[in-house]
């Protein structure tokens, strides 16, 4: 017990002193800066001051009183605050460049400051001569405290299972550049490869077992293809060969590190927008134009085809021929969930059985779906097949088998996606809803949809991995202002047998850090 309070203390002092690298420009930006203790975020009714020259970070006194219950006193004659707890005392006096810590003079880069009358202290200086881990990030200008006694919430006692021998996994996306590779990375090989290899470190490092990187953005590729281009975020245009083969080299990195590789594809997008003149002469919109529907400033292949939908079947099995993947994983990109899907002709031409336009749709992914399982199976059937549909599959209102929500977007219905066929049928061997809500978030509440799916895919065989937003967090919708939110939600999940692991998107997003995510996350696992 006098350990833990030691270090709430410790954890109280950080907020005292940090000395943070910033240019001036950025210190005129010091009221954008967030401040996270252990995962929540701290709440100052003043924002931090950068003393300009020095770059030292400063804040309000009463963060430390009212917020952590330090023991501070503030002399007003000596202009001298002195903190105590623990045992330890640290003396701080305005004008001196030296501290008293335990009675020992250390040097300052700057002391209390009287600033409006507020009374303000540097941060940093009391962390470091006490140990805690302080963390900034440039981009998301987050400054994360984390303690050594900062552990989530235990799991219950009770319910199903645990994070031990579950997967753990997190989406690599390689559309537009968001997680890898980076934009200055095009056409540099050693690069790339350093960058998807430190990028698996650190997710490895936070207690993650399994990535799934998107190997197909657009009708494109992120290695060598008979049947479709080189993707243009290898080198910044399509159809030019990087140099060396990206998936073998991920597959490898990942394996080396007892990690689980599963192919992302985005199956049906063809083009991020509609102009055709750049693409590579082999592109599908280029070759097929008959197959492809402008939509949303997009191309999009036409799911209404037989020729089109075994076209994309073909893509995949090239995959799985050539690699040792051990998964193939599809998005929630089936038909596009706004905008008008001129498919009129294809719905004349194809719709042998005289099905409604809604139904036929989803019939054309049911087939898509079941005939990619059956390919991948047959090839191999040790690669898992697994699809991340949209998080609710249909509110109750519409129908009453569906969840307890009232989303605007439903897989169903709004991207033809019928999830329970393929469950039911176990066409696929996972699924992964993103439900991409928190508990708190009332039109779509994360341990309702989670209580759903868990029924859903009971004494299916199928199993349930569950799709978790840390992009959401530091954001202003409801839930999301502590890392906390995520832990919850991982022991929420233990209730279930059901589910079988997490996925997190994206991996950038977790990077990033935000509310001391990684701190939390790497706790979690390591208990």
């Amino acid at each position: 017990m006098a350990f833990r309070k030691f270090h709430r203390w410790i954890v109280a002092s950080l907020l005292l002193v940090l000395l943070i690298p910033f240019t001036g420009q950025q210190a005129k930006a010091a009221n954008n800066i967030t401040m996270v203790l252990d995962g929540k975020q701290l709440v100052s009714d003043i924002p931090p001051y950068i003393m300009p020259k020095v770059n030292v970070t400063m804040v309000p006194i009463r963060v430390i009183s009212e917020g952590l219950g330090a023991a501070v006193a503030w002399k007003q004659s000596a202009k001298t605050a002195d903190i105590s707890g623990g045992g330890h005392t640290i003396t701080l006096t305005s004008g001196k460049k030296t501290a008293l810590v335990d009675g020992a003079s250390v040097a300052l880069d700057a002391s209390v400051q009287l600033r409006g009358g507020r009374v303000l202290v540097p941060l940093r200086f009391v962390g470091e001569q006490l140990g805690l881990q302080v963390d900034w990030d440039q981009v998301a200008r987050t400054i994360t405290l984390t303690s050594s006694a900062y552990i989530p919430t235990e799991p219950p006692a009770e319910g199903g299972g645990s994070s031990s021998g579950q997967l753990r996994g997190a989406w690599i996306s390689t559309v537009y550049n968001l997680d890898w590779p980076t934009t200055s990375s095009y056409g540099k090989i050693e690069q790339q490869k350093q960058e998807y290899s430190a990028l698996l470190d650190k997710l490895q490092a936070m207690g993650l077992n399994a990535v799934f990187v998107q190997v197909r953005t657009a009708g494109d590729a992120l290695y060598p293809s008979d049947l479709v281009p080189w993707s243009k975020v290898l080198t910044g245009t399509q159809g030019k060969d990087p140099g060396y083969d990206p998936l073998q080299y991920m597959i490898e990195e990942t394996h080396k590190r007892g990690m689980q590789f599963h192919a992302w594809f985005n199956p049906f997008r063809a083009n991020l927008d509609t102009t055709t003149s750049k693409l590579a002469a082999n592109h599908v919109a280029v070759q097929h134009p008959d197959w492809v529907v402008s939509v949303n400033n997009q191309l999009i292949i036409n799911p209404g085809i037989p020729e089109a939908r075994q076209h994309i079947i073909d893509v995949v099995m090239e995959v799985v021929s050539k690699y040792d993947i051990d998964g193939v994983h599809l998005d929630d990109y089936f038909y596009p969930s706004s905008g008008t899907f001129n498919d009129d002709a294809a719905f004349k031409a194809y719709n042998t059985q005289g099905l409604s336009k809604a139904d036929w749709r989803r019939d054309n992914i049911n087939q898509f779906v079941q005939q990619l399982g059956q390919s991948i199976h047959a090839s191999k059937p040790a690669v898992q097949f697994g699809i991340s549909p949209f998080g609710v599959w249909r509110n109750q209102s519409t129908d009453p088998t569906g969840s307890d929500t009232k989303a605007g977007v439903t897989a169903y219905d709004s991207m033809s996606a019928d999830v329970r066929t393929w469950v039911k049928q176990h066409w696929i061997d996972y699924v992964a809803p993103q439900i991409y809500w928190s508990m708190s978030f009332k039109n779509a509440q994360y341990d309702k949809l989670v209580d759903w799916w868990a029924q859903e895919v009971q004494g299916t065989g199928v199993d349930l991995y569950i799709g978790h937003a840390p992009y959401k967090l530091g954001t202003a919708e409801a839930g999301w202002q502590s890392a906390q939110e995520i832990i919850n939600q991982l022991q929420y999940n233990t209730k279930y047998d059901a589910v079988k692991g997490s996925i997190f998107y994206s991996a950038k997003d977790l990077i990033k850090n935000p509310l001391g995510i990684v701190q939390a996350l790497t706790a979690y696992y390591q208990q």
